[in-house]
């Protein structure tokens, strides 16, 4: 990772409103934009809600140090996000102490929380480190129920304010074991303070692996601090830094307390160099300024020689406890997958997202498109895709498979194939070629159907003919009975007296081409010859018999193909 850095100039713009209300309710945030000291007394109520007041003055400027508090840090972890730096440098902010509708110890707006919920849209895990002498207690609640979050804070623990941050505040839920408290007595030195700090922080980034870390950087740690009560240099202050810096993380470092200005500006100076890497010479050079670097002119925090009240055996139960409530965590937990917002400033309209995704194709173009740039490709209507060709019009997507024959579904040819209504179910012209064989099971329905086609033909043709051509019940036609193979034998042909009229082919011998075929010859030569007979006109014996012998054959052969094509679609159904 380079070692590219990106310190925040007082340019860079304020946070809004709508994104401070991204952690703090929209009552507060309305009260601290509306309260100044010239209407306070009208927001006695509030102030007292709010915690507004003693430790928290309200001030001539205050939502506009708040936004600019706030803004620094959320751009820096935007930078963070895009790429743009290793690591970005806000130190006016850490303000660790803000709750979500309160404010606490001198901070109003937590800007931390606001610049990890920022990095939370692209980092799975963010590291919070906090070395202030005082608790990070608003951090830790606002992420206390999470593993996306882990905080660390090395802090003055007892009669001291804010009162949090004892050893046994692990987290709750889905966070447990992902809040880590160090509690320090007074006095702590630099060599002590590196026995502890990265021992731990070491077993947080192998267990956590963290994909940004946050660094908080109080000043009030120093020794001879106002506040304070540790006895941290500059140089051990700054050991910390440096510290986090070499995991090569993204690493967003920001502000925090500190009330002996000369030491706060003294120690950010020397850290931004260590953050830049750049050694700063201990000696300040001459310039306009140089008397307020008086009275010893250097750039440099000495420790003073107060008593170190952490004992060796204190700090190493600690640290042993500490490290074994990391071994319970998750190994690097994961996080489900979630589509992630492009922009950070409130306002941007879905046209701007769309942009900047179509900017993040440009720059990768082996990910797929997005949906903004497949709505602006243009589909001819004389062009097909490949889906139109393959999936839609073939066989309703089904492929052939390799070596096989295509085979066609059989359709009406006036049916419409995108109309969704069922195909009707039909014969092939090879079932119908290839009737059901007759057996002897069926040799009895075959010889009632004979029958009763005949009968029923007999019907019909008296009805035709009239009264007075009308066969009185003697001259019924004899039908031959079946045999053994179930089939009506064709030579032992029954014998008919009368005349039959030719009729119309049925429609079920449609189905048997040749049978069909052969009706169709005979009632063309029966009605043929009985056009050619008067009504009135006696036949002859010889001629009566001849046609009665042939319209026998006719009857006894069309019978028969029915009733063989009614008998296979028995027996198909």
């Amino acid at each position: 990772m380079s070692n590219s850095f990106a310190p925040l100039d007082p340019r860079a713009k304020p946070a809004t409103r709508h994104e401070m209300t991204q952690f703090h309710t929209d009552e507060y945030i309305d009260f601290l934009q509306r309260v100044t000291p010239d209407n306070m007394d009208s927001f006695a109520k509030e102030q007292g809600k709010y915690n507004v007041g003693d430790d928290c003055p309200v001030f001539d400027g205050l939502f506009e140090f708040c936004g600019i508090s706030a803004g620094g840090s959320m751009e820096g972890a935007a930078r963070l996000n895009r790429g743009k730096c290793d690591i970005a440098i806000n130190w006016a902010g850490g303000l660790h102490h803000a709750k979500k509708s309160e404010a606490s110890g001198f901070c109003y707006v937590n800007d931390i929380v606001l610049g990890i919920i920022e990095l939370l849209r692209f980092k799975k895990r963010v590291l919070y480190i906090d070395i202030d002498v005082h608790h990070g207690d608003g951090v830790e609640e606002a992420f206390y129920t999470t593993d996306r979050v882990m905080t660390v804070s090395f802090h003055k623990y007892g009669e001291y304010f804010p009162g949090t941050g004892e050893l046994r505040d692990i987290g709750v839920g889905q966070g447990k074991n992902y809040a880590v408290n160090f509690p320090l007595r007074d006095g702590i030195d630099d060599v002590t303070y590196k026995s502890i700090f990265e021992p731990v922080i070491q077993s947080v980034m192998d267990y956590y692996q963290p994909e940004a870390i946050v660094l908080q950087c109080g000043g009030d740690s120093l020794s001879g601090d106002r506040l304070g009560c540790f006895n941290l240099s500059m140089r051990g202050h700054a050991n910390c830094v440096q510290f986090v810096k070499s995991f090569n993380k993204p690493t967003l470092v920001l502000g925090g307390g500190g009330y002996t200005m000369r030491n706060v500006a003294r120690t950010w100076a020397f850290e931004t160099g260590v953050l830049v890497g750049k050694e700063m010479d201990p000696v300040l050079p001459y310039n306009e300024y140089y008397e307020y670097y008086g009275p010893d002119y250097e750039l440099d925090v000495r420790a003073s020689n107060m008593e170190n009240a952490n004992s060796k055996d204190y700090l190493e139960k600690i640290k042993i406890q500490v490290i074994e409530n990391l071994k319970r965590t998750a190994h690097a937990p994961s996080v489900q997958m979630q589509d992630v917002p492009r922009t950070t400033l409130a306002g941007t309209t879905d046209e701007d997202d769309a942009i900047m995704d179509d900017l993040d194709d440009d720059e990768n173009p082996d990910t797929r498109h997005t949906q903004h740039r497949n709505d602006k490709r243009v589909a001819r209507d004389d062009e097909f895709d490949e889906s139109d060709d393959e999936e839609g019009n073939r066989a309703n997507g089904a492929f052939p498979q390799s070596g096989q024959p295509r085979q066609r579904n059989q359709t009406y040819s006036d049916v419409d194939m995108n109309s969704g209504v069922a195909t009707p179910e039909i014969q092939s012209d090879r079932e119908i070629k290839a009737p059901t064989p007759v057996t002897e099971a069926n040799a009895q329905v075959n010889a009632e159907l004979l029958e009763q086609k005949v009968q029923d033909e007999s019907m019909v043709e008296a009805t035709e003919l009239g009264p007075s051509n009308a066969p009185s019940p003697a001259h019924t036609p004899k039908v031959a009975p079946a045999d053994n193979d179930g089939d009506v034998d064709m030579t032992d042909s029954a014998e008919v007296e009368t005349t039959v009229a030719a009729q119309p082919p049925s429609p079920t011998a449609s189905i048997a081409p040749e049978a069909s075929a052969n009706v169709a010859v005979n009632n063309e030569a029966v009605a043929a010859n009985a056009a050619t007979i008067p009504e009135t006109s006696v036949p002859e014996p010889e001629v009566v018999a001849k046609k009665e012998e042939g319209e026998t054959e006719r009857q006894a052969s069309e019978v028969a193909g029915e009733a063989v094509t009614e008998v296979a679609q028995k027996s198909e159904s």
